[in-house]
């Protein structure tokens, strides 16, 4: 196929994959920019003869013509940093490398025309010239792919470590996983470039025009993938729960998605980009991680992930006094809190035992419930009674549950500075204390003992 007439098709693929992606993505789904920048070597070494030409020659004039085809494409922009092309070897200058085209709308004639003059001379800085690159990106773009696309013809010239650079601009979230293009450099320095990003190598220069043309369609495209939820089955039953994506290297969220499904009862399709390593966090009580994954492109990814959950509620019933109450709920075992939750309320957990601990008095623990696979753990507490506190004075006082003639244990001090207040009691049996604040000798102590029975309510006199 002639060059021309795959630069016709892939504008066409690409702009049809936009349009098939517009008409079926939600109307609030906007595609991101991508940002290429092209670091292209002009050392020294690349006025050498490969096959029909120069390389810088060769390089260059297919260089161009994929900026030809994508000056025009929508959410693309294009930026050029040259290496090697300011001083001549010898003497060395590992800072020989400048942004010479910034990002902007509409700058790919300035970039044809910066590749048309330049000159190589000197030597091959990259890392220098990964780590100076960004710095090309301008920053506070929510919406951004950021691309370095490397072309050169040599291995590290400097003291750099490419490698280095590189992962740590992935570890900052700068920049997605480049790509490197060696230009008819020996297969065996394939491991020097491939811990720099995806490494291709032109051993020709036929062959450097497809992969450039490969790279190009490789850094554009996204592809689809679908999040199965899993029950206790292996059967993505479970969804209407959010999803956080995370970058894997920058920790960058990404995407926050709420976990559908079509009207069909399958997970719905979204869209992710291949370049990216992804972490995901399933927001289930507790939540679910898949530590790393990919998509890849032309394929359909679908992605498991464990999460089998049921119900669990606790129920007052014909009990208005804990209406808005609060209680925690713990996994078996821990202090950890995992959720606080109302009563009367239903909540999804993942299968498995937990710890309750309810505030009321007195306060109650139930422990290693049980939340099975889609059904609903109903625990039940006894409806509370009240008891009405009457004191002739404003004094101190404590409340205990007795639970038999040798074990109480304290529920609740007294308000010391009110003369009548009310309590709600779990049924039992108690013993209340108190001494008037204005009587000076402790035989003014009081002690009495009440029972509170479900619904009940009793008044007690403190004088």
């Amino acid at each position: 196929m002639k060059k021309s007439s795959f630069v016709v098709c892939f504008i066409c693929f690409f702009l049809s994959s936009q349009i098939s992606a517009q008409l079926t993505a939600p109307a609030r789904y906007e595609p991101p920019d991508t940002r290429i920048l092209f670091i292209f070597d002009a050392s020294q070494s690349m006025m050498a003869y490969w096959e029909s030409d120069r390389k810088i020659h060769i390089a260059r004039n297919t260089l161009i013509s994929i900026i030809d085809s994508l000056e025009h494409l929508d959410n693309v922009q294009m930026a050029l940093r040259l290496y090697g092309h300011q001083s001549p070897v010898p003497p060395q200058d590992c800072s020989d490398t400048r942004l010479e085209v910034p990002f902007a709308k509409g700058n790919a004639a300035r970039i044809r025309q910066e590749l048309r003059y330049v000159t190589p001379k000197g030597t091959t800085p990259i890392a220098g010239s990964l780590e100076a690159g960004a710095k090309d990106f301008p920053p506070d773009c929510y919406n951004c792919r950021n691309i370095i696309i490397l072309i050169t013809d040599g291995i590290e010239a400097c003291d750099g470590d490419p490698c280095a650079v590189s992962l740590e601009l992935q570890r900052q979230g700068i920049v997605l996983r480049p790509f490197v293009i060696g230009i008819g450099i020996d297969e065996g320095f394939r491991k020097t470039f491939e811990c720099i990003g995806y490494y291709y190598n032109a051993a020709d220069e036929e062959r450097f025009s497809e992969v450039l043309e490969v790279v190009i369609s490789q850094a554009l495209n996204s592809t689809t993938a679908q999040i199965n939820l899993l029950d206790i089955k292996g059967n993505p039953t479970e969804t209407n729960v959010n999803m956080t994506f995370s970058d894997y290297y920058s920790g960058r969220i990404l995407h926050n998605y709420m976990h559908t499904m079509t009207h069909k009862g399958t997970p719905d399709t979204l869209v992710l980009d291949h370049l990216v390593t992804y972490k995901l966090r399933v927001h289930t009580i507790p939540p679910v991680d898949v530590d790393s994954f990919r998509v890849y492109v032309g394929k359909h990814s679908v992605i498991d992930v464990d999460c089998p959950q049921g119900t669990l509620e606790v129920q007052v019933e014909g009990s208005r006094q804990y209406r808005g109450l609060q209680y925690i709920v713990r996994k078996s075992g821990e202090m950890k809190t995992l959720n606080v939750q109302e009563i009367n309320k239903q909540e999804k957990y993942i299968v498995g035992k937990y710890d309750l601990e309810i505030p009321v008095l007195p306060r109650l623990y139930v422990n290693n419930i049980k939340i099975d696979q889609s059904k609903t753990t109903t625990i039940m507490i006894p409806r509370p009674g009240i008891l009405n506190i009457i004191k002739g004075a404003p004094g101190y006082g404590s409340v205990y549950i007795r639970n038999d003639k040798k074990n109480e244990e304290w529920v609740c001090n007294l308000d010391p500075d009110v003369k009548n207040e009310a309590l709600v009691l779990q049924p039992g049996n108690y013993r209340i204390v108190f001494r008037a604040q204005n009587a000076k000798q402790i035989l003014y102590t009081i002690n009495r003992t009440f029972e509170i029975k479900p619904g009940g309510s009793i008044a007690m006199n403190l004088y």
